[in-house]
């Protein structure tokens, strides 16, 4: 829902809040994942336009993935004033706690056309056991 401040700016985010809706008392934004799972890998997505890969830090630590990076403005409006604030720009990071472990040593990371892809290769340690009936 749309708010308005004081000075009548627009905000249609008013406050990052985490995923019980409470305050998080930091403005960082947080991507939005998509995580897919196959037999041999389980792969993370996020839209994330105007960022550069040098901007861009991917950590891997036993079950917890994390992106974090930087969103630059270049062209600060230095006249006049916002009407409307939708796009985040600084900080943004996001934390997975991944559905199974994976080999740290075997993660792919690309950047094409504004998406993130991260490839991860599961361990494959754990196996399915059938129950079967007495």
């Amino acid at each position: 829902m749309a708010t308005k401040k004081k000075d009548e700016e627009l905000t249609l985010f008013p406050e990052a809040k985490d995923s019980q809706g409470h305050p998080t008392g930091h403005d960082d934004g947080q991507l939005a994942v998509d995580v897919h799972e196959t037999d041999k890998e389980i792969i993370v997505k996020s839209a994330i336009a105007g960022i550069q890969p040098e901007n861009l830090d991917v950590f891997v630590q036993g079950d917890m993935l994390t992106v974090r990076g930087q969103r630059h403005d270049d062209e600060i409006v230095r006249e006049g004033r916002a009407l409307v604030r939708e796009c985040h720009w600084g900080g943004f990071s996001r934390s997975l706690i991944l559905p199974t472990e994976v080999d740290t040593e075997n993660v792919k990371a690309t950047l094409k056309n504004g998406i993130l892809t991260i490839k991860l290769a599961k361990i494959g340690r754990g196996r399915k056991v059938m129950v079967k009936e007495e």
